[in-house]
């Protein structure tokens, strides 16, 4: 990273990072994508760990490098064990990465969400137009956990939860936006394919959680994670025939990939 410039030589210098420190980042996520996302930070040289129990959280955020926070599949004591993950991690300024899955479809997901985040601030929120929308708007607009909106329509309503918040918002969706107050990043890669596999979208929360591990910047924490996501996601995509081979080429580029590859792809407005 050169004087806090995101390119392709910032991102391949943080996945070098990220290989020789395999920082502990810990997951409390839902069971749909336990094991994808798992796989998907050990591919990347990161070390996972996924705890949920109240018993075991503090302690757990105690010794991890950042917390990603994913509220697919909730229940009561999931929610207390996120609240007091959050607290702790507050507390000892670990960085937050929080993904609103399906905000606006339930009151209790939106709730939810917005229960957690006054509880402690993140560094990151990171989720689809029409969760980012539910969060500002309180409004109903999500087809399960699926986007109704393009990122732009976000737009104006991620400016208000960046400032609100104080963190980094960052949008997934056929072009990815970051932002961070007025700052705006777009990052115009990734595969059609990529929507027709479970859990892609959580995995990005959670690759941007191995970047805020070893990024002080969340603003070019998240936009790597997206930029590495969507480069992956092109290049799994031309070598397979179809989801289930594409999640399977994901994890393999994910292993493999060189530097010259982000050279080669990386797209950013």
């Amino acid at each position: 990273m050169q004087n806090g410039k995101i390119d392709a030589i910032s991102l391949y210098e943080d996945i070098q990072k990220i290989k020789e420190q395999a920082p502990l980042v810990h997951n409390i996520t839902n069971y749909v994508v336990m094991n994808s996302t798992a796989n998907a930070l050990f591919a990347i040289g990161a070390s996972p760990v996924m705890a949920h129990a109240i018993e075991e959280v503090e302690e757990m955020v105690g010794i991890s490098r950042a917390l990603v926070i994913n509220i697919g599949t909730l229940s009561e004591l999931w929610i207390e064990a996120m609240q007091l993950a959050m607290k702790k991690a507050k507390e000892k300024n670990i960085p937050i990465i929080f993904d609103p899955v399906g905000a606006g479809a339930t009151r209790l997901r939106t709730d939810t969400c917005h229960k957690l985040l006054n509880k402690a601030n993140p560094s990151i929120i990171r989720g689809n137009a029409s969760e980012i929308r539910a969060l500002f708007l309180a409004e109903g607009g999500t087809k399960g956990v699926d986007s109704t909106h393009s990122a732009d329509d976000a737009i104006e309503s991620a400016k208000e939860l960046s400032k609100k918040f104080n963190c980094v918002i960052s949008i997934s969706g056929k072009t990815d936006i970051i932002i961070e107050g007025e700052k705006i990043i777009r990052i115009n890669n990734g595969h059609r394919m990529m929507t027709k596999v479970t859990g892609l979208g959580c995995t990005a929360t959670a690759l941007t959680g191995a970047f805020a591990a070893v990024n002080s910047s969340p603003f070019i924490a998240a936009a790597h994670g997206m930029a590495l996501m969507g480069i992956a996601g092109e290049i799994a995509a031309e070598k397979s025939t179809g989801p289930g081979s594409l999640q399977v080429q994901f994890f393999d580029t994910l292993y493999n990939l060189k530097e010259e590859d982000i050279i080669k792809r990386l797209k950013l407005e």
